[in-house]
């Protein structure tokens, strides 16, 4: 149940879940609390006064009295009603408060993930029939291949002949027909287009109709995540994720095409992501107690390099010009062929590719958001190391590709680090203080800066005048936390007392540029695939943010720095991930999942590294947030009051 919050003195009001944490509340509201220590409760100085409305929350770091007049720490406070809350006033060395003005920011709205999906059935593209046989006679001894044909046909007289495609099922079909007693259940696979028969994949014997299981899977360069299913009624029973295991051969695809090129390196890269695959699957069916083998289907998306090496597909000429992958529609492949943990009879699924460096999960992802069948003209973005975007709608679709190198995901950052525990995932400064407020994931002391948080952190350094447009410290400013490091000047977010790791973490020029750069790219993307089919950024209708990093970007702060295009806020929807979300959706329903042909049919690509166009949109774009200030007309009316 939803709750609202108040918080004075500037009455900014937003709502959040019950249980929320309370700082994590002010801090998604825009609403300044100086804490400094990640929300772990050891700084003590995120105290506000709860007005109206109950909490739920500890005396600790509290001085005597405190806590009876209504005095808690925002970082040890959970809500549990509406709640009335003062938040005291940061005070000058005249005494005199110094005020600021709220920050205002977009949460993620569910309304937007419910619109842009759509409703789907639950018909899986596989399924079990319990079939009871007659045993043969002499009168009737029909081979048990047709008795089991027969079986199936029996009461079905509109349904097509079945098939079966592998002798691995015959061998074992005599055995189990007549250990079972000749009661049995047949694996059913639905024909790839409406027209083809169903396939007999295995029999099971017994009735085992009840349990009927799909694993969803996005095979991400960095993380490997899954969805176990209930194909009888289409509930997510359990999610995991891990780490992908390639990521020690190189943290990009291109690393990881080189290794591959190494004696046994193909093979190695295969393995490790088999490896992770079968740990999402060990972590599922441990959650709710069945097999590995009672899984029946198995859908993935991944990225064409990755997608190459789950198969074992030499992905070498996929770097180099003209970029040309193995193929894009990948077979249905045996999982256990793989080394995937799963019953021998399992398919696994691929989305197929549409470029070498557009890949199936962007496929699955425009698949989910039914792009396909809508006329508004939309812009599909997914951020990271490699930015994809795609434009376009029902009739037609253009996609590209761009390397935005690791920035997002805190790669060439000096406290980078990916979103875990201890990461600076929320950031705000005071303008006149200068002294800050942060929130890391779990509320631990900060160990490092994760992508949104770098983002957090780049917009609030902007907007309070501390960085200038190109990035560089504003070096009138006379403050602690302002100083010369080793790469030269930064800013010091949190000193080593308050840190997880024991000394002062800071955000550098040097980071800042790696962002800017970064931030450039996927901008000029946008630009230059717009401009490639007579479009700007005023024709769009809609602008979908996919990918596990888009779920928790801060759209103000996005558009402060140029990441993102300065339109109606209105215009933006969060997807999430798209990739497993697709595969979610073609797991549940078989029509939905027969569409993604029309999908591919309708996407073309476009090789950046051909349009001379993109050089000169990404020099224009490596400053905050563009050297074009029309381009973004919030942010400079933002600027022109520092």
């Amino acid at each position: 149940m939803s709750k609202k919050i108040t918080f004075l003195p500037d009455k900014t009001t937003t709502t959040v879940n019950d249980g929320e944490n309370l700082l994590t509340a002010a801090a998604a509201a825009g609403v300044y609390i100086h804490a400094f220590c990640g929300g772990e409760g050891v700084c003590g100085k995120c105290k506000v006064k709860i007005k109206e409305g109950q909490v739920s929350s500890e005396r600790a770091h509290l001085k005597e009295g405190e806590f009876e007049h209504g005095v808690r720490l925002a970082c040890q406070t959970s809500v549990v009603s509406d709640l009335v809350v003062e938040i005291p006033e940061a005070m000058g060395k005249d005494g005199r408060a110094l005020k600021r003005k709220p920050k205002t920011t977009r949460a993620i709205s569910a309304r937007s993930l419910e619109a842009l999906i759509g409703k789907w059935d639950v018909d899986p593209p596989v399924e079990k029939r319990f079939i009871r046989l007659d045993p043969p006679t002499m009168d009737d001894n029909a081979p048990d291949l047709q008795r089991l044909l027969r079986g199936i046909r029996k009461g079905c007289y509109e349904c097509k002949e079945p098939t079966y495609d592998h002798p691995e099922m015959l061998r074992e079909l005599p055995f189990v027909l007549r250990e079972a007693n000749w009661e049995i259940t047949a694996i059913m696979l639905r024909g790839k287009r409406a027209e083809e028969p169903d396939r007999i994949i295995a029999v099971e014997p017994g009735n085992t109709t009840d349990r009927l299981y799909g694993l969803a899977v996005d095979i991400g360069t960095t993380t490997v995540s899954g969805i176990l299913m209930d194909l009888n009624s289409g509930k997510v029973l359990a999610e995991a994720s891990a780490y992908n295991g390639q990521i020690r051969y190189g943290e990009d695809v291109i690393s990881r095409i080189i290794y591959s090129q190494r004696p046994g390196g193909l093979r190695t890269l295969q393995e490790r992501v088999v490896h992770t695959i079968n740990e999402i699957i060990e972590s599922v069916c441990r959650n709710v107690m069945i097999s590995p083998s009672d899984i029946s289907y198995i859908m993935a998306a991944g990225n064409t390099v990755m997608s190459h090496l789950l198969l074992g597909i030499d992905p070498k000429f996929v770097r180099e010009a003209p970029y040309v992958p193995a193929c894009s529609q990948f077979p249905l492949t045996r999982a256990a062929s793989l080394g995937v943990m799963a019953h021998p009879s399992v398919r696994l699924f691929l989305y197929p590719s549409i470029a070498s460096y557009v890949g199936g999960d962007i496929v699955s992802g425009v698949h989910a958001c039914q792009m396909h069948k809508s006329p508004e003209l939309t812009l599909f973005i997914d951020i990271g190391t490699n930015g994809e975007i795609v434009v376009g709608n029902m009739d037609w679709m253009m996609c590209t590709a761009c390397s935005a190198g690791p920035a997002f995901e805190g790669g060439g950052i000096r406290f980078g680090m990916r979103a875990s525990s201890g990461a600076i995932e929320n950031f705000q400064i005071h303008p006149a203080t200068y002294d800050p407020m942060i929130v890391t994931i779990d509320r631990t002391k900060p160990r490092g800066i994760c992508g949104s948080g770098l983002i957090s952190i780049v917009a609030e350094l902007l907007e309070s005048g501390v960085i200038d447009q190109q990035g560089k410290f504003n070096r009138s400013i006379d403050h602690p936390r302002i100083r010369t490091g080793h790469d030269g000047y930064e800013y010091v977010l949190a000193w080593s007392k308050d840190s997880l790791i024991g000394e002062d973490v800071v955000i550098t020029e040097v980071d800042i540029d790696n962002l800017i750069r970064a931030k450039g790219a996927m901008y000029a993307g946008y630009q230059t695939l717009l401009e490639s089919v007579g479009m700007t950024f005023t024709d769009l209708d809609r602008i979908i943010l996919a990918g596990n990093f888009g779920a928790y970007l801060d759209l103000e702060r996005a558009i402060s720095i140029g990441l993102l295009p300065d339109l109606d806020r209105d215009k933006f929807f969060y997807l999430g991930n798209g990739s497993l979300l697709g595969a979610q959706i073609s797991l549940d329903d078989h029509k939905r999942f027969r569409e993604r042909s029309e999908v591919s049919r309708l996407i073309t690509n476009m090789e950046l590294s051909e349009n001379p166009q993109f050089m000169h949109h990404y020099v224009a774009a490596l400053f905050l947030p563009h050297t074009d200030l029309n381009l973004f007309p919030s942010v400079r009316s933002k600027l022109a009051e520092i």
